[in-house]
């Protein structure tokens, strides 16, 4: 099984699912059967995407410190995509799970400003629902 990451978005975003970018934008895991399952059981806005080549955006104390890092990495990189597609007040949706899992039940939720949290005092288990606003 993959950890895939979802993004969902008031925006249409690009798709760069043939960079060879830390953060990219397409399908890797996932098919269009498990994004609209997100759209429907996880996220409230109407376009959803995948995000990440390699794997999936988890930030937990549980997993290995490289793995976790490069996580911190990635979110961080995907935040400073983002802000040049929205506006002040907008926000996007991040959900992380196993593909498969779409539909469960989440284990949290947790909301971060765009431009300003603390990377290292983030906990991002995989079924947590983030909202990032600008």
């Amino acid at each position: 099984m993959s950890l895939a990451t979802y993004i969902g978005s008031n925006v249409e975003l690009s798709i760069n699912d043939e960079s060879d970018d830390l953060v990219t934008i397409g399908s890797y895991f996932s098919d269009e059967g498990h994004r609209l399952n997100v759209k429907k059981y996880q996220f409230t806005t109407p376009y959803v995407y995948e995000v990440s080549s390699d794997w999936g955006i988890e930030i937990s104390k549980y997993m290995k410190k490289s793995i976790c890092k490069e996580s911190k990495e990635k979110l961080i990189l995907l935040c400073k995509l983002m802000d040049s597609y929205l506006k002040s007040g907008d926000f996007f949706e991040l959900y992380s799970c196993w593909v498969g899992e779409e539909t469960e039940k989440r284990k949290g939720e947790l909301t971060l400003n765009i431009n300003s949290f603390d990377i290292d005092r983030i906990e991002m288990p995989e079924k947590t629902l983030v909202r990032i606003e600008k």
